[in-house]
């Protein structure tokens, strides 16, 4: 057989061959997949922060809505907002508390999160508005007998045996609320859900007003589409896909841990770019 005839025949076969693979029907799982992709990609059209006016000197800001202290890993269709997840119970409101860095130590100089001088809010419970305000306090001694502990006596007789931890005063609220609120919203429909994609809204309003200075809406969507395959937890991986992304640095790539760990802060780094927060007096 000539080279030639050989090389069409070869071509034809691998043509054949290719043909029912690119044919196949795709599995319900693919089908399932690629709705969903095709949905997310529509919401994320609307996506995006919106700032229509900020303020400056901001002192305090009132949170018209608490989030729960448990979060949802998993639950497809409880609509409490898992794009928007924070911090959980009272670390939502430390969040947005003055002069803390992410470990919720106080920082005198070169900050990076400025945050507000108190915070206020209504207890679920009593119905009743309370003032927020923080520091790091004495919350136990060290351990005199540990290794550790030891060695840094020696080198240092003023060595501090006291541990420190960033401790929330809750007292109640006098006078007036603060002027400028922040609140969240699922705007997840039921069809979103049913293809696990989550929808956001974060305002923040000036309740004196009763104008929205500033809207964030942000979707994410699971692209296991809720397999709980090896413990999976949909809403934390969802992270990984969302839109706005919560990836903070482009220069490093996105993997699932790097998104939820960044969208814990979310709110807070929005709400500082509408709201600017007074400075150390």
């Amino acid at each position: 057989m000539k080279p030639t005839l050989r090389i069409v025949l070869l071509a034809l076969f691998l043509t054949a061959s290719a043909t029912p693979q690119a044919d196949a029907p795709k599995t319900p799982a693919q089908e399932r997949l690629a709705k969903a992709e095709a949905m997310f990609k529509e919401r994320c059209q609307t996506a995006g922060e919106k700032i229509y006016r900020t303020a400056d000197k901001v002192e305090g800001i009132f949170l018209m809505k608490l989030r729960p202290k448990d979060i949802n890993y998993g639950d497809q269709y409880k609509m409490d907002d898992p794009y928007g997840r924070d911090v959980g119970g009272d670390g939502y409101i430390t969040n947005f508390l003055l002069g803390r860095n992410t470990n919720g130590s106080l920082v005198e100089q070169g900050q990076v999160r400025t945050g507000y001088r108190y915070v206020e809010a209504l207890d679920p419970q009593d119905g009743k508005r309370y003032r927020y305000t923080g520091g790091m306090k004495v919350v136990g001694k060290k351990d005199v007998n540990a290794k550790g502990v030891q060695m840094a006596m020696e080198r240092n007789p003023n060595y501090d045996l006291n541990i420190y931890a960033f401790v929330l005063d809750k007292t109640p609220a006098t006078g007036p609320q603060p002027r400028y609120g922040v609140t969240y919203d699922d705007i997840s429909t039921r069809e979103d859900r049913d293809y696990w994609i989550a929808g956001s809204s974060l305002k923040v309003i000036d309740l004196k007003t009763n104008e929205v200075m500033a809207e964030r809406i942000g979707y994410m969507m699971d692209r296991g589409q809720g397999s709980g395959a090896g413990d999976r937890q949909p809403w934390l991986l969802a992270a990984a896909n969302a839109c706005p992304t919560f990836q903070r640095n482009p220069n490093l790539p996105l993997d699932v841990s790097s998104a939820a760990a960044a969208q814990l802060y979310q709110s807070l780094d929005f709400v500082e770019k509408v709201l600017k927060a007074a400075k150390e007096k």
